[in-house]
């Protein structure tokens, strides 16, 4: 009877899912400041830069978006199921280097903002906003072409809106910055993808892979 009592008490498996990809938001936020932290190296090796200060810009994108991350891989958490661990992987390192891109770009806007550019700066919003919502959507979508496309349209958006805020006034290192995190948020994207392939256990499979 207890055991029973304790069972019925328990955490359904999609709320156990739901936990377990804000966990692996957590882990992903590790590995995007740990691949930077390893990407920046050559330019305090080479060039002397110190790292802290080179990393400042992606730890404030990480910060800042660690908080609806956490909130989005718990949405993300009830509403799917586990996937394939290669499908996800691969999927998750492509929605991290375009997040990891364009939040790097941003941080650029920001500082060329604060350098006094001019009206035309915040022609970079609407492009950013929409790759955003891209991505969004392409996440909660459940179809994987589809999927793929919808990244691949808020890629090519957020090369563009990089592109521009750097031809604004970024220089070559902050180039190099949003290149690190972009390829940090690939990173970062692969282990939650894997976290994403993994949160729920046997009981989040999708319908006749259960075993």
């Amino acid at each position: 009877m207890a055991s029973r009592g304790e069972e019925r008490g328990g955490l359904s498996p999609r709320t156990r899912r739901a936990f377990g990809c804000v966990t692996w938001v957590y882990m992903a936020t590790l590995a995007f400041l740990a691949a930077a932290s390893l990407l920046f190296m050559p330019f305090w090796f080479f060039g002397g830069w110190n790292v802290f200060s080179l990393l400042e810009g992606p730890a404030f994108f990480a910060t800042l978006l660690f908080l609806p991350a956490m909130v989005l891989g718990a949405a993300l958490g009830l509403r799917t199921r586990r996937s394939g661990r290669r499908a996800a992987t691969r999927a998750g390192a492509a929605v991290g280097a375009v997040v990891g891109w364009l939040g790097g770009a941003f941080v650029v806007w920001l500082e060329v903002l604060g350098e006094g550019a001019g009206p035309a700066a915040y022609a970079f919003l609407p492009p950013a906003a929409l790759s955003g919502a891209l991505l969004l959507y392409a996440l909660f979508s459940g179809d994987l072409r589809r999927g793929a496309r919808l990244v691949a349209a808020a890629a090519l958006l957020a090369a563009a809106c990089g592109a521009f805020v750097l031809a604004l006034g970024g220089s070559w290192l902050a180039a190099a910055s949003a290149a690190v995190s972009g390829l940090s948020g690939a990173a970062a994207g692969w282990v939650g993808g894997f976290g994403y392939a993994r949160a729920g256990g046997k009981e989040m499979l999708p319908p006749g892979e259960g075993g």
